[in-house]
Order: structure tokens, then C-alpha cells, then sequence
């Protein structure tokens, strides 16, 4: 598996780049924003992932791991293949799109060309709490935690049921941590005490 390359860009197309690492082109299917930095300085380093198929086999390339493991992630969905998945990224960043899984932004997700509503819903459906809390402190340009790293069970449930009801995950987070505070124990009781406060 090519995880990794760094080298020089030697030809580029709308979407990707040529890099010459060593003697050898790889052609790489890039996010908007691997794109960007490898044309801006005629190269450097990518983060990888070979997709195989019964026809081809396809690079794609990423700015950070984060990015590349967001996409991994991204692929998972049903209906959505690795060329749809890069076409994401191209339209949005990864914080962005942590972020708006994060908060289920169906809206925003749809933002992207060739994301319809059904998919984006089963992007949100199907990642939405998946997403974890590095990605999501990364998505607002947090360094502190205020999302914890592992949460109860019952704690998302109340977390879900705020979003439900319109607020971001990270309000809603930090609504059921200061409700647990406060001396909550049932979901009700922290739905309750949580909106008391919000």
C-alpha cells in the first residue's frame, strides 16, 4: 500500500498532479487543498490511499493524515465511491466537513456539486458519531478538549436530542457535561437540566 510520497510536480490536470518521486510518476487524484500546496510550490509531501479496483488502480492524496482518514471514513457510506469522496474534499475542508457531520448539516453538505439530499443525510446518518473529538476541536480551531474523548452511552442519546432540537454538537456536548455537574443522573434529567441552562 502507498501511504506516503513526496516529490516534484511535473504535469497537473483540474484535478490532479504528476509527482515525480525518484524517477517514477504517480498520478494523484487530490483534495482541494493537497492540490493547492503541491501546484503553489511545485511539489512536497502527500499523504496516499490506493484504492484497487477490477480496472484500474487509483491515488488519491491528502493535505494531513487527518484528512486522509476522514476520507477513509467518508468512503464507508453506501453510494459513496472514492471519486465522490475526493470531490468533497475539493469542495470543502476537512475541519468543515468534520464539522458539519458533527452537527448533522445536511444543508451544508449539500453545498457540494453532485451531493444530493439523500446522500448527505446518509453521510450524517451513518458517520454521525463517528467522528471523533479531536476532529471535531480541529473543525472549530480548539486546542483544549471541550468535547470529551469518549462519551456514555446515555450521554449521547441526550447529546443527539439536543442536536435534534437545533443546537451544535459542541453546545449540546458541553450542555450535558455541565448538566452531569450539576447533579443529573437520567437522560430526562439531563435533557431538562441541559436546556434549563442553554
Amino acid at each position: 500500500m502507498i501511504g506516503y510520497l513526496k516529490g516534484n510536480v511535473i504535469h497537473s490536470t483540474a484535478e490532479s498532479v504528476l509527482l515525480d518521486v525518484n524517477g517514477v510518476g504517480y498520478e494523484i487524484y487530490c483534495s482541494g487543498a493537497a492540490y493547492a500546496r503541491l501546484i503553489a510550490k511545485r511539489g512536497g509531501e502527500v499523504y496516499t490511499h490506493l484504492q484497487v479496483s477490477e480496472n484500474a488502480l487509483t491515488l488519491f492524496g491528502f493535505d494531513s493524515m487527518e484528512e486522509k482518514e476522514l476520507f477513509l471514513k467518508l468512503i464507508t457510506v453506501s453510494g459513496v465511491g472514492p471519486k465522490s469522496a475526493i470531490g468533497v474534499f475539493s469542495s470543502m475542508s476537512a475541519n468543515d466537513l468534520a464539522l458539519a457531520i458533527a452537527n448533522a448539516d445536511v444543508k451544508k453538505l449539500t453545498s457540494v456539486k453532485g451531493l444530493g439530499k439523500k446522500t448527505a443525510e446518509k453521510i450524517v446518518l451513518e458517520l454521525h458519531g463517528k467522528i471523533s473529538a479531536s476532529e471535531i476541536m480541529s473543525a472549530n480551531g480548539e486546542t483544549s478538549a471541550p468535547v470529551a474523548a469518549a462519551m456514555s452511552a446515555d450521554d449521547e442519546d441526550s447529546v443527539s436530542a439536543l442536536m435534534n432540537l437545533g443546537f451544535t454538537r459542541n453546545e449540546s456536548v458541553n450542555a450535558v457535561k455541565k448538566a452531569r455537574e450539576r447533579g443529573a443522573k437520567t437522560v430526562e434529567d439531563v435533557i431538562r437540566v441541559a436546556l434549563s441552562g442553554m
